[in-house]
């Protein structure tokens, strides 16, 4: 055994400068993880105070119901207790489209974004959250990236209220005097992956969203736009007379394979009697299945008829779709594509006998592979956990229950029609499964944890323990 003195020496040295230039004292630092945790509670509890405010609905919410809503928009989720196409004024709905427009870019980001409007200077510590939010691994120029990533999110998304608007006014999908904040409602919740819809609830669609085809590929495009993240937008972007990055390439290709592997998942499984798509035309089959997909990794709207009367095989191909989730520093959720893939290729290479992943002309580093396995065992704990919860506390079988664990999890909002039947504590237990699953299972580990990363200050001798 022997002791490190030089690393522990150096350890205090960086945290020593690490506060003199943050301005963060001895015994008070404040780590990105949490400010990203407090940020994102800051934003619930505003949310809250606003829906609970007279004429935010036709009736007066319960503070369940406030939170819960909060929550989940905040969250990016769209579970909800209640129809908010019927229950909730337009103020309330402005509210809802805010909390998911501020919870989508991120409260670290959107009360940066603010301070630099009015002139104030942002410290190193913002910058680093604001780094760490963005999923970007420099803070250099971090003010110019974020100006150009809202941006273009506010180019895609009046893009797509501008497309809704035009086709869903020719059409008459939806009255006039309606269609302009239709339309840039679901542009926001679709980008944001949000899954909150206003047509939930109404006589016209039973179902949810409009399922002409126009609708389908305009919501779906601003689905996967906003389920690619932003470190795809600035390498698509502003890589110029350079390849793109192992990671853009990577996350574009994952995320077509796996939206083909669930249309074609949906499509056999749902083909015949007593399929949902079943007395469909193969056209109408096509799109509603492909969006069904689409939406699937956390946007959470819900094109197919009958949704609840899924056939197992569909519900279990949706609950691992919504399980890996979109890419990392998108607006969605899950796992994210990049743990999956790096999954795949260690257990491939552990096949092969490689000692190393080797993708792309490249080699990953071995502690990305120790983060992937952190973020998926904590990920399939918290869901277990979990679903264990509430089938202690509420009267459904287990199909249902563990899909909406997931769902709320992966910040997906698709549900089996069990929300408004849980009881207080199953509420409790889905808010607090949607707050961990928008920040992801690292920083609810570092945040709850702690941790400042050095190394061993005593080695022991290595020895094997039996596995497998």
């Amino acid at each position: 055994m022997k002791i490190s003195r030089a690393a522990s020496k150096a350890n205090r040295q960086r945290r020593i400068q690490i506060r003199q230039i943050t301005g963060t004292p001895e015994g008070r630092q404040f780590p990105v993880a949490l400010q990203l945790l407090v940020g994102l509670l800051m934003l619930i509890a505003i949310g809250t105070v606003l829906l609970l405010i007279p004429g935010a609905a036709n009736r007066r919410l319960s503070f369940m119901e406030a939170l819960f809503t909060a929550t989940s928009a905040s969250a990016v989720t769209g579970l909800s207790l209640f129809p908010i196409s019927t229950e909730l004024t337009i103020w309330g709905k402005l509210v809802v489209l805010a909390l998911v427009q501020v919870g989508g870019v991120g409260f670290i980001v959107s009360v940066a974004l603010f301070f630099r409007l009015i002139g104030h200077q942002i410290s190193l510590g913002d910058r680093l959250a604001v780094t760490s939010s963005l999923g970007l691994d420099r803070s250099e120029d971090i003010i110019k990236i974020m100006l150009r990533a809202i941006g273009l999110m506010l180019l895609i998304e009046g893009l797509g209220a501008a497309s809704l608007f035009l086709h869903w006014k020719l059409a008459g999908i939806v009255p006039a005097g309606k269609s302009i904040f239709y339309a840039i409602f679901h542009a926001v919740t679709a980008y944001c992956n949000a899954g909150f819809d206003l047509f939930y609830g109404l006589p016209e669609y039973p179902n949810g969203i409009p399922t002409d085809n126009l609708s389908m590929l305009i919501l779906g495009g601003l689905i996967i736009l906003g389920g690619l993240g932003i470190p795809i937008y600035m390498d698509l972007i502003f890589r110029r007379h350079r390849p793109f990055s192992l990671h853009t390439r990577i996350t574009i290709s994952i995320t077509l394979i796996l939206i083909f592997i669930g249309w074609i998942g949906l499509l056999i499984s749902e083909y015949r009697q007593p399929g949902v798509l079943s007395s469909m035309s193969f056209g109408q089959r096509s799109i509603l299945a492909w969006f069904q997909s689409v939406s699937a990794r956390t946007a959470g709207f819900a094109s197919l008829p009958g949704f609840s009367e899924l056939n197992f095989p569909s519900i279990l191909l949706l609950i691992g779709l919504m399980f890996i989730g979109t890419a990392p520093a998108s607006t969605g959720g899950g796992i994210t594509t990049g743990t999956f893939v790096i999954l795949w290729l260690a257990i491939i290479s552990y096949a092969r006998g490689l000692d190393k992943i080797q993708v792309g002309k490249h080699s990953l580093p071995s502690n990305l592979i120790i983060r992937a396995l952190v973020v998926f065992v904590i990920s399939l704990m918290l869901v277990i956990v979990g679903t264990w919860l509430i089938l202690l506390t509420n009267p459904f079988n287990l199909e249902q229950v563990l899909f909406e664990v997931v769902s709320a999890y992966s910040t997906t909002g698709l549900s089996l029609g069990i929300t408004s039947g849980l009881n207080t504590i199953g509420q409790f237990i889905i808010m607090i499964t949607m707050v961990a699953g928008r920040l992801g299972a690292i920083t609810i580990m570092i945040s709850l944890l702690g941790r400042d990363r050095r190394k061993n200050l005593v080695e022991y001798p290595e020895e094997s323990i039996l596995i497998g």
